[in-house]
């Protein structure tokens, strides 16, 4: 060998051997109580999954392979519960990897040993009968009772229920999937999806902006698609499909609208599949592919502010997202607000308005039974060794909501949708803590406005500060003195409630005075049908005043406990099992329980367990 190439060699090599031993990185991850991951040691930035659901066993099989950023760790760790791993591999090889302690919470840390220059891991596991993201329906529990059903419900840290992850919401990752389902089912993913079954029961999909792990999202049934617009369109079982259309018939409005007040809609599609009512929340903003409950199908339009309010996630929670579940407030409080805004923009202030004094209402509630752990109505929550779902309430949503609007109205609408619309392009596929967002609010809106405002109370004191925006409507004074008339009167004139929307309807019920009788619930029952309401929402504040006031007979008892049978909203099923325990009812509560208890998402049952002390 000559003497230059002799030393060529030697420069290549040292250049070799430094690109090996990269210099760790800048953190760019905050600690957090609700993973055992450790993103700036080593963070999956990619997934191909491959999996098989099978019905017979109620359990998901395959493995899940992830590109990781490798910041020249010997491990990484990823976040399992109840999952049974069968073998790891590192850059397709086989590596040793240990399983931590479990914690009731959070379940176990799987630590799996890499090299420093590792690129790759890929977990093999199946899940058990334990995993809480999935419910596996029979037939009899679909709506139309011929086929079984698979759904799953990640948020907020139950994705490591059913795949191996770094479970926290400041990870965001691209992902691909293979799915495998019996040949007469269809599988639907958050991501580009099929419009028809495939001939041998397997689907692949692919999810090119980066999501985070609570968004991973499957649904297996006998489905249909109907597309309501290029860009958006319904799935549903056969018997749903056409009504879940037409209920959604003003989805591509709602786009739209969404987009003239904050930007571009960045997820290329947006459908909304119908799942069966087991499904323990209203919605679940789900990229591409929004999960929903039927009970918001009524017939009229008059609750698909869910599904604005699911859009909304496409750019507050799915496109800026909090960066821990302390942070929560940041997803939800934001959505209400462009929820609402999206509602004025499409049916009038009016309506916008009764949606928020429904919510206002909800706050003041939610604040009074907190009125023994204050700190819990703070925006910014401390939930170290508490379940993330405990901060999934209505001061989230609500305190959030109000917040803005007392910011809306005290700068001004153009100048705070110029801020918004520019906090959602500069965070794009980005996560924000709540100290991130103050300093941007003070930095790109109150600084240069000369604005003085309140954030520190709002956002760190518990309560509701003072100077919160009033939110007055016309049509729900109508309503209260519209039901005093009734209760004054003895009679009932089904002609001053025609054309009443839903909110009128909730904000009517809501507002039975302590002294209601059960004369007088029988005579508003007689004249508007009440207990047989298929409206969902006006069945649910019904129930809750037929508990609370004693009015049952036979008919009543039975309709309240088929909705507690039949509903697993957990909203809904809550109010009334609170109801319940609230009147000393607990006995009643636990023999309707008893029967539901099967129908419920465990993000159900695990919320009414503890309510009632069932085991």
């Amino acid at each position: 060998m000559k003497k230059h190439s002799l030393l060529f060699s030697l420069i290549v090599l040292a250049f070799a051997c430094h690109d090996e031993k990269k210099e760790p990185i800048t953190p760019k991850y905050v600690e957090e109580s609700h993973s055992y991951a450790r993103p700036n040691t080593a963070a999956i930035t990619h997934l191909d999954l491959d999996i098989e659901a099978n019905f017979d066993t109620k359990t998901i099989s395959g493995s899940a392979t992830y590109a990781i950023d490798n910041n020249v760790a010997t491990s990484i760790v990823l976040d399992s519960k109840f999952l049974n791993i069968t073998k790891v591999q590192a850059d397709g090889k086989d590596t040793t990897f240990t399983l931590g302690d479990f914690d009731a919470q959070l379940g176990r840390p799987l630590i799996i040993d890499i090299a420093p220059n590792t690129n790759s891991i890929t977990v093999f596991y199946n899940t058990t009968d334990q995993t809480e993201a999935l419910q596996w329906l029979s037939p009899q529990q679909t709506a139309d009772k011929t086929h079984p059903f698979l759904f799953t419900q990640g948020q907020a840290i139950l994705t490591r229920s059913w795949i191996p992850i770094q479970d926290s919401p400041q990870i965001r990752i691209t992902y691909n999937a293979t799915v495998k389902v019996p040949k007469a089912l269809m599988a639907v993913m958050s991501a580009e999806n099929p419009k028809e079954k495939t001939a041998d029961g397997i689907y692949t999909f692919k999810m090119k902006q980066p999501i985070s792990p609570y968004l991973m999202a499957l649904a297996v049934g006998d489905i249909q698609y109907k597309a309501v617009s290029h860009r958006t369109g319904v799935y549903a079982e056969p018997s749903m499909v056409d009504k879940a259309q037409a209920e959604f018939s003003d989805m591509e409005k709602m786009v739209v609208a969404a987009e003239n007040l904050y930007g571009d809609y960045d997820w290329d599609q947006f459908d909304v599949i119908v799942l069966p009512p087991s499904f323990p929340f209203g919605g679940m903003e789900n990229p591409r592919l929004t999960f929903a409950t039927p009970t918001v199908i009524a017939g009229d339009k008059s609750l698909t502010s869910l599904i604005a309010h699911e859009l909304a996630h496409s750019w507050s929670g799915n496109l800026v997202t909090n960066a821990t579940w302390n942070d929560f407030w940041l997803n939800e409080g934001f959505t209400v607000y462009f929820e609402i805004r999206i509602m004025e923009a499409l049916y009038g202030k009016d309506r916008a308005n009764m949606i928020a004094l429904i919510g206002r209402q909800d706050l003041e509630e939610e604040v009074e039974g907190f009125k023994n752990e204050p700190e819990m109505t703070k925006l910014k929550l401390d939930l170290t060794n508490k379940n993330p779902d405990d901060g999934m309430n209505s001061i989230a949503y609500d305190k959030g909501y109000l917040f803005l609007r007392t910011l809306e109205e005290t700068v001004g609408r153009e100048k705070f949708d110029a801020f918004l619309k520019n906090y959602f392009k500069t965070n794009a596929f980005s996560t924000v803590t709540t100290e991130g967002f103050v300093d941007y609010l003070n930095t790109n809106l109150l600084e240069p406005n000369a604005i003085e405002f309140n954030v520190d109370e709002w956002i760190y004191q518990p309560g509701i500060p003072d100077n919160q925006a009033v939110i007055v409507s016309d049509k729900f004074e109508n309503a209260r003195r519209t039901l005093q008339s009734f209760l004054d009167q003895k009679t009932v004139d089904v002609s001053k409630t025609q054309n009443w929307t839903t909110q009128e309807w909730v904000h009517f019920i809501r507002n039975f005075p302590e002294s209601i009788t059960v004369e007088d619930m029988k005579r508003l029952d007689d004249a508007f049908h009440f207990t047989n309401s298929s409206n969902s929402h006006i069945a649910m504040v019904w129930f809750e005043q037929a508990i609370n006031h004693d009015y049952h007979d036979h008919h009543v008892d039975q309709k309240i406990e088929d909705f507690l049978i039949r509903v697993g909203r957990r909203w809904y099923v809550s109010t009334l099992y609170k109801a319940f325990k609230r009147h000393d009812k607990v006995d009643e509560a636990l023999e309707i329980y008893h029967k539901a208890r099967g129908n419920y998402h465990s993000v159900t049952s695990n919320t009414i367990d503890e309510m009632l002390g069932y085991n």
